[in-house]
């Protein structure tokens, strides 16, 4: 078995009492003291992840931004340089080879951030895609990035001397504790906050620095435990749960993050064959009725004990206190309909949401 990668950072992790799992081949923090109370402050004050698992790719020379247009899914005509968008890989058939986010540096430059596990394919068909004049290049472990993430994230960067000044999906140099970074008005809580990316061998002095500057707001670090039960709240897709080979945007219901008026991209047909005849089965958001917890892989059936569909994500949700997920379903489970989850021996009761199942300030000013 391969060892696992580490972040540059592992060690102040490990000083700090984190509990680990394995994230994509690598060893990431869980969590620090609980879920909850990680959960609760990025809801609340504010969360600092770890995520330098996520992979960081560069698109550079010529028509760089023209011809990732014609690859991933978003319309990159929509946005100009400093902004951020997210877009799908997807394969002919419409399957997702990775969700990601690109970011506009110019019309020859991209800079791509793919799921860790993703990374390589990503980069392997865009490089075999590619015309002569245009490198893309796996910057994976050259970067760190960390997520700091909650509504008191403005004033934590502003004690720092870091005036903010972004909107959402918006990024720019910034200097943090002496370390040249990129800031960027993104993340994957649904809260106010940013990512920040800075040379991997410097990473050490910007997360102390994060750490210092966020404690007297109350900021805690926070594991990948709280980062998924953020998401889930906010009915993120998560590639490889509500996103896949055989889960398109158009059951995922990322519809937004396609440019049907393109004149192409990678599975433009499929996706737009299947736009028009409707999906087999869509993701909706749910919500316990009772006491039952979902999770992935449970059956999700009708009153008569038809099998309409599959958890694909589930967990308790700190701010509604209750079990929440995602699951993939028959398109007549609209939002507002009803849905048993077979938990272990018992058909619990789920309200059919419509996501976010809670509304933060992910867009606040």
């Amino acid at each position: 078995m391969a060892e696992l990668k580490t972040s540059p950072v592992h060690a102040r992790h490990e000083a700090l009492g984190a509990k680990f799992a394995e994230f994509s081949g690598w060893l990431m923090p869980l969590q620090y003291t609980s879920v909850v109370a990680e959960h609760t402050a990025v809801r609340t004050t504010a969360g600092l992840f770890d995520v330098s698992h996520l992979g960081n790719a560069s698109v550079r020379g010529p028509g760089s931004r023209a011809f990732l247009n014609a690859c991933l899914t978003n319309d990159l005509d929509r946005i100009g340089a400093g902004q951020a968008q997210y877009t799908l890989c997807c394969s002919d058939d419409g399957g997702v080879v990775d969700d990601l986010i690109q970011y506009v540096v110019s019309d020859e430059e991209v800079r791509l951030i793919p799921n860790a596990a993703n990374t390589a394919a990503v980069v392997a068909l865009l490089s075999a895609a590619a015309p002569p004049q245009i490198a893309v290049t796996d910057e994976h472990e050259e970067h760190a990035i960390f997520a700091l993430q909650g509504p008191l994230s403005d004033a934590i960067l502003a004690s720092m001397g870091v005036e903010p000044a972004l909107e959402y999906l918006q990024f720019r140099p910034a200097e943090i504790a002496g370390v040249a970074a990129t800031l960027c008005r993104t993340g994957y809580t649904g809260e106010l906050g940013y990512e920040v990316v800075c040379p991997w061998e410097e990473a050490p002095v910007v997360w102390d620095a994060l750490m210092v500057a966020g404690e007297p707001f109350g900021m805690l670090p926070a594991g990948l435990g709280a980062r998924d039960t953020l998401r889930t709240e906010m009915g993120y897709a998560l590639h490889g749960h509500e996103l896949s080979a055989e889960i398109t945007p158009v059951m995922a219901g990322l519809g937004w993050a396609i440019g049907w008026d393109k004149p192409t991209f990678w599975g433009a047909e499929a996706l737009r064959k299947q736009r028009a005849e409707g999906p087999t089965r869509r993701s909706r958001a749910i919500k316990a009725q009772g006491r039952g917890i979902p999770r992935p892989g449970m059956e999700c059936v009708a009153p008569d004990g038809t099998v309409v569909g599959v958890v694909t994500s589930g967990t308790f949700s700190p701010t509604l206190q209750t079990g929440i997920g995602l699951a993939l379903l028959d398109p007549s489970f609209t939002p507002g309909t009803q849905v048993g989850v077979q938990v272990r021996s018992r058909v619990e009761p789920f309200s059919v949401e419509k996501a976010p199942l809670v509304h933060p300030n992910v867009r606040a000013q």
